[in-house]
């Protein structure tokens, strides 16, 4: 299954959502379409599986960093959440540029939502944990700093040269999200 899931991601990058096929993606992941099809049923299946995947790796890394940054201070679970989270993100920054065509589809956004939530609870839990506390409400905390990594990732990764950028824009990230944990605790 997981090479049915990288031949579609490099026939997506390679032809587009639109141009996709399953007969395409079976051939590139060199098995029949038969075999293709004893996994997912159509081309409707294979790109919110590949998202999916995608996302839960970010997510994984997200909740990982959050068990670790547990009753750390402030600065700290800023710099070490954001680092991973961008991690993760940039491990391949093409194919995160071409989920994003699929992460706006019906499937895509719930799939999206679920991944989210997963994350906000780690760091919502994360956070309750923080030194010193947080006087804000952990939950709205949380929000504010997956708005701010998703769309600096975003914009990051649709900028054309991520690569180049990468480390500045992280940087730049990690003191925001520093200060406005800073302004955030007790």
């Amino acid at each position: 299954m997981n090479a049915i899931l990288e031949a579609t991601i490099q026939v997506l990058l390679g032809v587009g959502k639109e141009q996709l096929t399953t007969t395409r993606v079976a051939a590139r992941a060199g098995v029949s379409v038969g075999t293709l099809y004893q996994y997912f049923p159509n081309k409707g299946a294979l790109l919110p599986a590949a998202l999916k995947r995608h996302l839960s790796a970010v997510a994984d890394a997200t909740e990982r960093v959050c068990r670790e940054q547990h009753g750390h201070p402030v600065p700290q679970m800023a710099a070490a959440l954001i680092t991973a989270f961008f991690a993760a993100k940039m491990q391949d920054p093409g194919t995160s540029v071409a989920l994003y065509s699929v992460s706006s589809d019906v499937e895509g956004a719930k799939i999206v939502q679920q991944i989210t939530t997963r994350s906000s609870q780690a760091m919502v839990a994360m956070l309750i944990s923080a030194k010193p506390p947080l006087s804000k409400d952990p939950h709205l905390v949380a929000s504010i700093l997956q708005g701010a990594m998703a769309g600096v990732s975003r914009r990051l990764l649709e900028s054309g040269s991520p690569e180049k950028h990468f480390v500045s824009v992280r940087d730049e990230l990690i003191a925001f999200a520093s200060a406005y944990l800073q302004a955030c605790s007790a």
